[in-house]
């Protein structure tokens, strides 16, 4: 007799749950341990505010902080601010992290965090990344952003920065 045939779905979950109980062994064996953030990690969103429509960079960044031990929630696109700031708030995160590669963060990234304070949520901290010049970075930071990374930065400086500056709160 043969065994009945698996559904792609059952699959799946076989493979997600693999993968879940595999990524911590596979960075500790790269060197890479996870990040000791406690017992309670920091809840992340990630989010891409604008027209922008290139998200894998915003993508990689969630899933390197998920697997160094933070709960990370990917908005998804064309996000407007008071988007991203509700769904903050409703997450209950610790930090959001924002993406754009359209030139357009002097406009919104400033915006998210004052529909964050409109939400009385300005104790999240807001971070940001992407194709951003050097001459903008202090009037983000002037607005509230806590950091920006460029194009390029790794992976493990943005956690290191995450878990100095979220584990604790």
């Amino acid at each position: 007799p043969t065994a009945p045939p698996t559904s792609s779905t059952t699959c799946c979950r076989r493979r997600r749950r693999v993968r879940r109980f595999a990524r911590p062994l596979i960075r500790i064996l790269l060197g890479r341990a996870p990040l000791p953030f406690g017992p309670m990690p920091p809840r992340i969103l990630i989010a891409k505010p604008g027209l922008d429509g290139h998200d894998r960079g915003a993508k990689v960044v969630a899933r390197a902080l998920r697997d160094a031990g933070c709960e990370g929630i990917y908005s998804g696109l064309h996000q407007t601010p008071a988007q991203i700031a509700q769904a903050a708030v409703d997450e209950d995160v610790d930090g959001v992290g924002l993406s754009t590669l359209s030139g357009a963060h002097l406009t919104l990234f400033p915006r998210v965090v004052e529909a964050l304070r409109e939400r009385d949520a300005d104790d999240i901290i807001v971070f940001g990344g992407g194709i951003i010049p050097d001459e903008d970075l202090p009037a983000l930071y002037d607005a509230g952003i806590a950091a920006v990374f460029a194009p390029g930065t790794p992976l493990d400086v943005i956690e290191a920065w995450v878990a100095e500056n979220l584990s604790d709160r």
